[in-house]
């Protein structure tokens, strides 16, 4: 039999699964938490520190979607240090590298965007980086730009938990990490690809499109991956 717990979430008394995560059961429960790195059906890592959270008696901020719950947890969602941590961790995401909206392909479908207008960020206190990065345009159908990837790792965790093929992974330490394809393949040069799309539906922001969309054209069929990893749990 499944263990119940009650957590407090804002306050309110909820009844939650143990193993669940903080941040699944604020969802299941109509509570809101931004995230960027976190997508339903994947494995949660952490990346992007958006989803932290001040749980009673613990001393430090703690990321929601890999905190398990426990009796008597008691959390806040939302208060004026997780507001301004989220406003920095916002803005460094646009410093480090050139997320330029008004020519991007998923302008206003972007997630990163999204988050930015919900939380007030219309400018960036850090100087920006700038680094010159590539654009791989070498797959048939798809584009890899490096210039708006987040390294939030769902294209990464899509690939090898939902399709199996393992193309991509993480290379590289902190800001100077790279999205790689198979060994720093280019991508149309990847044995391992099977062109499935899954990857560029998982993207939040206009990092992996398919060709041909042109600014504010290219919309991401996210829960279609997600959906896929419920209907293998229930087979």
């Amino acid at each position: 039999m499944t263990e119940k717990v009650k957590v407090r979430i804002d306050g309110e008394v909820i009844a939650a699964t143990a193993g669940q995560t903080i941040l699944e059961v604020a969802r299941t429960n109509n509570k809101y938490i931004p995230a960027l790195c976190y997508m339903e059906g994947l494995s949660t890592v952490g990346a992007c520190r958006l989803c932290m959270v001040e749980v009673s008696g613990v001393s430090r901020l703690l990321p929601a979607c890999t905190t398990p719950v426990q009796e008597g947890l008691a959390v806040a969602t939302t208060s004026p240090q997780l507001e301004s941590y989220r406003k920095i961790a916002l803005e460094l995401l646009f410093a480090e590298r050139n997320h330029v909206c008004a020519v991007c392909v998923s302008s206003g479908h972007c997630e990163l965007q999204t988050l930015a207008q919900e939380h007030g960020v219309t400018s960036v206190r850090y100087p920006y980086s700038y680094p010159r990065l590539p654009v791989d345009m070498t797959h048939p159908r798809f584009v890899l730009d490096h210039n708006r990837c987040v390294l939030c790792s769902r294209c990464v965790r899509t690939c090898a938990e939902v399709e199996g093929a393992h193309v991509w992974e993480l290379a590289g330490r902190g800001i100077g990490s790279r999205l790689v394809s198979e060994l720093q393949r280019p991508w149309g040069e990847a044995t391992s690809c099977t062109s499935c799309g899954k990857c560029v539906q998982a993207c939040p922001t206009g990092a992996m499109a398919e060709k041909g969309w042109g600014v504010e054209e290219m919309t991401k069929r996210r829960a279609a991956v997600s959906r896929l990893t419920s209907m293998r749990e229930g087979e």
